[in-house]
């Protein structure tokens, strides 16, 4: 039988297939590269390249009123969780639940034939203190008259006067009693110590409740004009307000305060700021307060709220279009006087007028890159073309002409 064995040619095969694929790799690489993403036939400016053709506009300067955007809370400016201040059980219910209530109404009514007969009770018992006392005082003037005249011992004086005075502790202390008695009764009668909304009725008729640090809820009452909402405040955002002189007592009054709730915007004012910074999150609490005369607005509500300057600011704005993220970091490319893009770091604010606010890194009369950003590299060279900063998606192209400027969309 014979030994030979067919050559294996497929090793060959496939080392070609490998090849042709980095090769169609490197094609690829290389056009991704060198061509921009927007089809074109002109390179991208590379190092050592030719000039990018980019829009750039000059930053706008305004003096407008900035604002700031923050999340809230709304909260009532009253509210009191009912508890009973002594035991008993539920005899009647004096509210409708999600009523409005007015101070001193009704709400409930605990059994109050225990602490009626207590009171009786007390009376009795002071009655008699009074009638003791009376007679002890009376026993004691007459010893005064008596030791006067030499008539009686100083021991039998002292004693009478002893009785008269503890006569008089028993009276005082039969009234006390009397008087705890009556407000035991009195507390039979839960009546609303605020005005506003009521829950409804955690406990409801024949059950026995009790009175201590334990004691239940018995429904909850929240006052509902006016209303508060809460905030909290960036530190930034804090120190400005701050040097501008509008966080005070007086002065909270003059700082513009906007809530949005759902579609719906109130106006109000900044009832205060906290006494300290929140070292953790890095904010202060704050809180404004709005009126509420149709009662739907309801604690407990998310709310957008809107915090402006107390006087119009001078204010560096910008499209967002020639913002550029890197990382954490928002960039603008600044046309340089050699027209290479200089990167440049900045810290951005609210939008103002459909322009982003720069609170830091530009200054007037400067010119960015708004258009192309993604054809520029730091310190390469561009060909800029003027337009205006507008806030819209287009760009409008500003073309001299003799010695006017038109103004044209591109």
């Amino acid at each position: 039988m014979s030994n030979y064995k067919p050559k294996n040619h497929m090793p060959k095969k496939i080392n070609k297939i490998i090849i042709a694929i980095v090769l169609l790799g490197v094609a690829y690489f290389a056009y991704q590269r060198f061509m921009p993403h927007g089809g074109g036939n002109q390179p991208v400016a590379m190092m050592g390249g030719g000039a990018a053709p980019v829009s750039v506009a000059e930053v706008i300067v305004r003096n407008i009123q900035q604002w700031n955007e923050f999340s809230g809370k709304l909260v009532a400016v009253d509210k009191v969780e009912i508890r009973p201040r002594i035991s008993g059980v539920i005899e009647s219910i004096g509210f409708t639940n999600g009523a409005m209530v007015s101070k001193g109404d009704l709400l409930f009514t605990i059994d109050a034939r225990p602490y009626q007969a207590d009171v009786s009770r007390a009376e009795a018992a002071f009655a008699s203190a009074e009638a003791q006392e009376k007679l002890a005082q009376s026993e004691y003037e007459r010893a005064q008259r008596l030791y006067k005249e030499k008539a009686i011992p100083q021991r039998e004086y002292d004693e009478r006067k002893n009785a008269a005075n503890v006569a008089t502790a028993n009276l005082k202390s039969a009234q006390a009693s009397l008087e705890f008695a009556r407000l035991n009764l009195e507390y039979t009668q839960v009546t609303a110590p605020i005005s506003g909304k009521v829950s409804r009725a955690e406990i409801t008729i024949g059950n026995l409740v009790e009175a201590g640090p334990t004691a239940p809820i018995l429904t909850t009452i929240v006052s509902n004009n006016p209303i508060y909402v809460d905030f909290e405040v960036d530190e930034d955002t804090f120190l400005q307000y701050s040097k501008n002189k509008a966080v005070g007592d007086d002065e909270n009054q003059n700082i513009p305060v906007i809530m949005e709730v759902s579609t719906e915007k109130y106006s109000g004012r900044v009832e205060s700021f906290d006494n300290s910074l929140n070292v953790t999150s890095g904010t202060i609490r704050a809180r404004a307060v709005f009126d509420n005369h149709y009662g739907n607005l309801v604690p407990g509500l998310f709310a957008r709220v809107k915090l402006g300057s107390a006087e119009e600011i001078e204010t560096t704005l910008i499209t967002d279009r020639a913002v550029g993220t890197d990382q954490n970091k928002k960039f603008v490319f600044v046309v340089g006087a050699d027209n290479n893009a200089a990167y440049r770091e900045v810290k951005l604010g609210p939008i103002a007028d459909g322009l982003r606010v720069v609170r830091e890194g530009l200054k007037p009369g400067e010119k960015i890159v708004v258009n192309g950003l993604q054809r520029v590299r730091p310190g390469a060279p561009i060909t800029p073309e003027l337009v205006a900063m507008d806030a819209s998606e287009s760009v409008q192209k500003i073309e001299p002409a003799g010695n006017e400027v038109k103004v044209k969309e591109k």
